[in-house]
């Protein structure tokens, strides 16, 4: 199996920098709060410094891709702006799972998006690519949506689309779930120091996964001239 951006992404999108992640033996009897509190004390301080999370350098890259996609950035959000924004509400994140509770407070530490795939629902592969209009996506309540033609999507070898308005919101078809055991992590970012930011990201999720669970977790950032990531086989 595999992961990639198309062509065109690459193209409309130059600043891009994924880092891309993969890990086996997932388990959800974890105790992840000690490194959540962490990372949320580093959101915190972050937010501190701006009156909204949409003044972060991070945030204002990925709301230029929107409009740059025709979506208003008010409406659509990339998924670590809502998160932000969420924490600055509330105050904290609702707990779900123990790796998707750490990936989303990293994601609002880095201001980042960074999406976790249950690599079992995944059609032996996941392409980020403009949607062709005939792939299906599957809600988190169940219904059953068509994203239109030339949406940025995540889509499968059976054009199933994991997620829609690229880091807008994934699919619960392959959400993180008690019985995930292999997990494909993807985070994108955009901004002017995304490179240097992206490696200490992937640094930063391998040594907390090594720390919480028996793993170790295959990781590269992709570019341009090195867009493919293989991670397990078909």
């Amino acid at each position: 199996m595999h992961f990639q951006h198309a062509e065109d992404i690459w193209r409309d999108f130059p600043e891009l920098v994924p880092g891309v992640l993969y890990a086996e033996g997932i388990t959800g009897d974890v105790s992840a709060t000690a490194q959540i509190a962490r990372y949320n004390d580093l959101a915190t301080a972050r937010l501190a410094t701006v009156s909204s999370e949409s003044e972060l350098p991070e945030i204002q890259a990925w709301r230029r891709a929107f409009s740059k996609m025709g979506l208003k950035p008010t409406q659509y959000r990339c998924a670590s702006e809502s998160l932000l924004r969420r924490f600055r509400k509330e105050g904290s994140l609702p707990s779900l799972h123990p790796l998707i509770d750490l990936c989303n407070a990293i994601s609002i530490a880095y201001a980042t998006p960074v999406a976790v795939f249950d690599v079992s629902r995944i059609a032996h592969s996941i392409e980020v690519r403009y949607a062709a209009g005939d792939e299906t996506y599957l809600t988190f309540s169940g219904e059953t949506e068509q994203p239109p033609a030339h949406e940025v999507i995540f889509a499968d070898a059976e054009k199933r689309a994991h997620a829609r308005r690229w880091s807008n919101r994934q699919s619960g078809l392959s959400a993180v779930r008690d019985t995930t055991t292999n997990v494909l992590i993807v985070a994108e970012a955009l901004h002017d120091t995304a490179a240097k930011d992206m490696e200490s990201l992937t640094a930063a999720l391998s040594g907390e996964l090594n720390t919480l669970w028996p793993v170790t977790p295959k990781t590269t950032i992709l570019s341009p001239s090195a867009p493919r990531f293989t991670f397990t086989g078909e």
